[in-house]
């Protein structure tokens, strides 16, 4: 049992660290035909350029344990959401094809649309698979993806990321590209918020589980404070991405409110690894697997950590407008 806790953790950690900066990324992809002309967009890229490859390692961590530690998870999960999965990885390629591509070519027209719609299909992927997760997941089903509540947090997601995508680059530029952000990020949150509402009432109406786990006594009282955490750090994004707020302050409220959504979510759906059908408990892999996948976490994890808070503070500050990706 400890080593499927620790397993699980691990994979949570891993899918909350892609969540938080693969999420700004490709949130930022998301408003890219927003951006008001060209200088606008090479700045705005610019401002991944450094990072953006490295955000995707947590996405192949947390799948790779997922494999090792959980493999009739793995199994379960990857035949469910198969087509979504593969459009995902899609939209990742044609986003990493535009980073390379854009800055060579003096007509970048394509590659920014390249860029957008890479960054959306990817987001809105990672949606339908969030929805259908929630949802339940059956054995032999292989299109639980298609229906009202994933495909409504498939939206949720891109708006969601957009936010962050908005926070990023407040962070980022300055002038009047980040007072635009700011404006667009306050109207991304509410719409955020929205989303997270209905979702989360949403949710309990599909389960009794989870509505008796959240509403009942004295549970109401135990998970209160997640509720009133997350209207807290709400009001820190409004208020940074006010005129005079702190640039740094949107990116990490906006980060924390995404840290409460996936907690309420790792509440509601405890200890299943695939709802429903699977807890961590089930579709553990032998100790001996467990064991191996442990020790090779406890050498990777830590290098993993260090080059990406090395990463972000050599390239920390403002993006300069004359600076180039090659």
């Amino acid at each position: 049992m400890t080593l499927d806790l620790v397993m699980a953790g691990v994979i949570a950690f891993g899918v909350m660290m892609y969540v938080l900066l693969d999420g700004f990324d490709l949130g930022v992809g998301i408003l890219f035909p927003l951006a008001g002309d060209e200088a606008e967009r090479d700045r705005m890229m610019n401002s991944l350029a450094p990072i953006w490859d490295g955000n995707e390692t947590w996405l192949v961590l947390g799948g790779a344990v997922l494999f090792g530690a959980f493999p009739k998870a793995f199994g379960m999960l990857t035949s469910a959401f198969y087509l979504p999965l593969m459009l995902m990885l899609a939209g990742l390629v044609f986003r990493g094809v535009a980073f390379e591509y854009r800055f060579k070519f003096d007509d970048p027209r394509w590659w920014n649309r390249a860029f957008f719609g890479g960054s959306l299909l990817a987001a809105a992927c990672q949606g339908l698979v969030l929805g259908a997760y929630v949802q339940g997941v059956g054995a032999d089903e292989q299109f639980d993806w298609l229906a009202p509540f994933p495909a409504f947090t498939a939206v949720a997601v891109v708006i969601a990321y957009a936010l962050l995508g908005a926070c990023w680059v407040v962070l980022k530029t300055d002038g009047p590209q980040a007072e635009t952000m700011r404006r667009r990020g306050r109207r991304l949150l509410l719409a955020s918020l929205a989303c997270v509402a209905i979702v989360s009432l949403w949710t309990p109406l599909m389960s009794a589980d989870i509505a008796t786990r959240w509403f009942a006594w004295p549970n109401l009282a135990y998970l209160a404070p997640i509720p009133m955490a997350t209207a807290l750090t709400a009001w820190l994004t409004w208020r940074g991405l006010g005129r005079n707020g702190h640039d740094a302050l949107p990116l990490a409220a906006g980060m924390g409110l995404f840290m409460l959504t996936l907690l309420g979510l790792a509440i509601s759906l405890w200890p299943w690894i695939v709802p429903r059908s699977l807890t961590v408990f089930d579709a553990g892999a032998q100790p001996e697997s467990q064991q191996f996948i442990a020790v090779g976490i406890a050498l990777i994890l830590p290098v993993i950590l260090a080059y990406t808070a090395h990463n972000y503070w050599v390239f920390r500050g403002k993006v300069s407008a004359d600076s180039g990706y090659h």
